[in-house]
């Protein structure tokens, strides 16, 4: 594919200027600050499945140079990545800094399933979580193999939400975990009703009203009267006041002048009209050069 699209050069610079076999200081230290990764695995098959990892800082524990680990908890009994990796030991893992520095780290290796008290042994400093739902119940332990820099080029820079919302990191509940927000189990009940013989009513609420028996008609209370009160008016939000914090940063890296705010929502053209300024902005500034494309971030 590089033959066929004329990279060939820039890979192989890349390749050595940008690609190592172990983590070097700084890469150590990136790992140790990062709170989630991307996960890329396999089956024997090369069937691929692509998944999400989070944890405190650290969590993705840095052993030495070319050796790391992990841990696996409870989550929803698939276990995809596990069984994938008794298959085919090779992963993918992608880190990203979408805080600070809008920068990532790709590392690729080889991975075995470790159990906990195995891996304690040989590393006893590992964190124990008291929360049954953020124990681990096993371990993966990665050989680094290749480790390279993602570049901040498409990396939006994103800010963390305040502690205390609906959606802290590791709760049980099944409605804040985000239930089902697809409605996956919803048409699956659905589907399953539509299966049923005769379509059989499964819940007392989907039974026809019993008939009332013969008899005198059962009085009505009389219908409350209309009131003539009007209700008073709705009162419309106090708009909000202009934030002094600059807007994430447009394409190209510019920032939309801090105080500036945005657009109204419902106001489509001026949002063109911002859209627009951004991109002549960002295709002004031109291609950037090969040296500005890979900064030495990890020495």
């Amino acid at each position: 594919m590089q033959r066929r699209l004329g990279t060939t050069a820039r890979a192989d610079r890349f390749y050595d200027d940008q690609m190592l076999d172990h983590l070097n200081e700084r890469m150590r230290e990136f790992v140790g600050q990062q709170e989630m990764f991307f996960l890329a695995t396999s089956d024997r098959h090369g069937e691929c499945d692509n998944s999400f990892r989070a944890g405190p800082p650290g969590f993705l524990h840095v052993v030495d140079e070319r050796t790391l680990v992990y841990p696996e908890y409870r989550g929803n009994g698939v276990h995809a990545s596990l069984g994938n990796i008794e298959e085919n030991p090779h992963l993918g893992i992608l880190l990203i800094d979408f805080f600070r520095s809008r920068v990532g780290l790709h590392i690729n290796g080889r991975a075995e399933v470790v159990e906990d008290a195995e891996i304690r042994r040989a590393v006893p400093d590992l964190p124990v979580d008291s929360v049954p739902g953020r124990r681990a119940l096993v371990w993966v332990r990665v050989t680094v193999e290749e480790a390279y820099i993602h570049c901040a080029k498409h990396i939006p820079h994103l800010q963390k939400a305040p502690k205390g919302t609906p959606r802290d990191w590791g709760t049980d509940d099944h409605r804040r975990k985000g239930g089902d927000f697809f409605g996956v189990a919803e048409g699956a009940r659905g589907r399953a009703a539509d299966h049923r013989p005769n379509h059989e009513p499964t819940a007392p609420d989907d039974r026809p009203a019993p008939v009332p028996a013969a008899g005198p008609p059962t009085p009505q209370p009389p219908a409350p009267q209309q009131s003539t009160q009007q209700p008073p008016a709705p009162r419309t939000p106090d708009p909000e006041p202009a934030s002094s914090e600059p807007v994430p940063p447009a394409p190209g890296g510019e920032l939309v002048p801090a105080g500036a705010g945005l657009p109204d929502a419902d106001d489509p053209t001026a949002w063109q009209a911002l859209a627009e300024r951004i991109l002549a902005r960002a295709l002004s500034r031109g291609e950037e050069t090969e040296q500005a494309r890979y900064t030495d971030w990890f020495g």
